[in-house]
């Protein structure tokens, strides 16, 4: 169940980060529906790719890594949850917080492997 759940978190961050990058139209738009300039997508995607990189050296065999990787995605998680909250912006905060859940069950699996 670890792995599956960990390769889940692996893909979508990897994609939604790839996403960012390309400057996708509904990147783009959900940024925008939260006023964070464009200037920050590429931080947000590096950001994102570094864990989910770090998720994967963690199935490789460095947990500590898999371990910081997965909190540091839950912190980027909860701060875009709290965003989208102060902007108001309920129409799209389903997308940060189904992320933000993804992060939290790979630091738990992560943790009680």
């Amino acid at each position: 169940m670890y792995v599956i759940i960990t390769i889940v978190v692996i893909a979508a961050n990897g994609f939604i980060s790839i996403a960012t990058l390309a400057h996708a139209k509904f990147v783009i738009a959900n940024f925008g529906e939260v006023q964070v300039r464009p200037s920050v997508l590429p931080l947000a995607a590096v950001l994102q790719l570094a864990g989910a990189a770090g998720l994967l050296l963690g199935l490789l065999g460095w947990r500590a890594i898999g371990i910081a990787a997965a909190i540091g995605l839950v912190l980027f998680f909860v701060v875009a949850v709290i965003i989208h909250l102060r902007s108001r912006a309920f129409r799209s905060i389903s997308s940060p917080a189904i992320f933000l859940l993804l992060a939290i069950g790979a630091l738990l699996v992560e943790v009680l492997r």
